[in-house]
């Protein structure tokens, strides 16, 4: 009887992956909340930032409440008559928006600094990882803040404070992957058929070198979600023009003392949800990636 084929890596990852309950779970939960922000204009019962559809008679009406026009409020309204059920799908495509601009854009630099400095090496290599190191000394929250400060409010200000704040952890991944990979006799093979250094780093090294950088990536996604929200939270984020999740908890914010815990609770559950979806996909990424664990999913 001939031996089974090996599953072609793709299906083999799939496999692994599906093996967690949870992760597929916290999978799609991901998927709905993605679907959900990016249809948001389409399935919202309101526009929550239409001026000329918003009534201040119905301020701060609890969850469930039917008001005089005929509309339900499902999850309430805020202290500006908003629907606060279309003001968290709005939201949700901001928060997420911003997060995963940012990590794509961070991924980006870092993976070019890291892969420059550990294929290149010399002083080369010491150059970036010095900055890499100065630049990890600071915590990110006092980065953003102290960036925020200079550029000012803004979707845009805030990606850039984010990926300020995160580049360094991709660079750092990034040259300790191509450190292990350039001593690999493929890349031997490649200086021997005389290609370019920046060839063999990015054509060849680079593309061996993305699994722990997708894993990296995967966190770093919740990462940025929940620094904006914090930053948006204390009025440094998103202008009060495009609101995201943390800027709707700090609307409701103070009016928790009297009795309008909607108004914060749900954006709350909203972006804890988004969060613990992300990071128990992450961590599931994580295991499947694992090199240890290659030969169990095939090549």
């Amino acid at each position: 009887m001939s031996a089974a084929l090996p599953l072609p890596r793709w299906q083999a990852f799939a496999a692994s992956f599906a093996e967690s309950r949870l992760a597929l779970a916290a999978l799609a939960a991901l998927a709905v909340i993605l679907v959900a922000a990016l249809a948001a204009p389409f399935i919202s019962p309101q526009d929550p930032y239409d001026l000329a559809r918003l009534d201040i008679l119905d301020a701060k009406l609890a969850p469930g409440t039917q008001a005089a026009s005929g509309f339900t409020y499902w999850l309430g309204s805020d202290d500006q008559g908003r629907d606060m059920l279309s003001a968290i799908l709005y939201g949700l495509r901001v928060s997420l928006g911003v997060g995963i601009a940012a990590t794509l854009a961070a991924l980006a630099l870092g993976m070019a600094a890291g892969m420059t400095a550990g294929y290149a090496g010399g002083w080369l290599d010491a150059l970036i990882m010095r900055i890499v190191d100065l630049q990890l000394s600071f915590p990110a929250m006092l980065l953003a803040l102290v960036l925020l400060a200079v550029l000012g409010q803004g979707v845009d200000k805030i990606v850039i404070a984010l990926v300020a704040a995160q580049w360094a952890y991709y660079a750092r991944t990034a040259r300790g992957a191509a450190l292990v990979e350039r001593r690999k006799e493929y890349v031997d093979a490649a200086v021997c058929m005389a290609l370019s250094p920046a060839r063999i780093a990015f054509r060849h090294v680079l593309p061996n070198c993305l699994p722990p950088l997708v894993v990296v990536a995967t966190v770093q996604v919740a990462h940025a979600i929940a620094l904006e929200a914090t930053l948006s939270f204390l009025g440094l984020g998103v202008p009060i023009t495009s609101p995201s999740l943390g800027l709707l908890i700090a609307n409701g914010f103070a009016h928790l003392l009297s009795g309008k815990y909607w108004i914060s609770f749900f954006p709350g559950i909203a972006l804890l949800i988004t969060l613990v979806a992300i990071n128990l996909a992450g961590d599931r990424l994580r295991d499947v990636l694992d090199p240890r664990l290659h030969g169990h999913y095939g090549a």
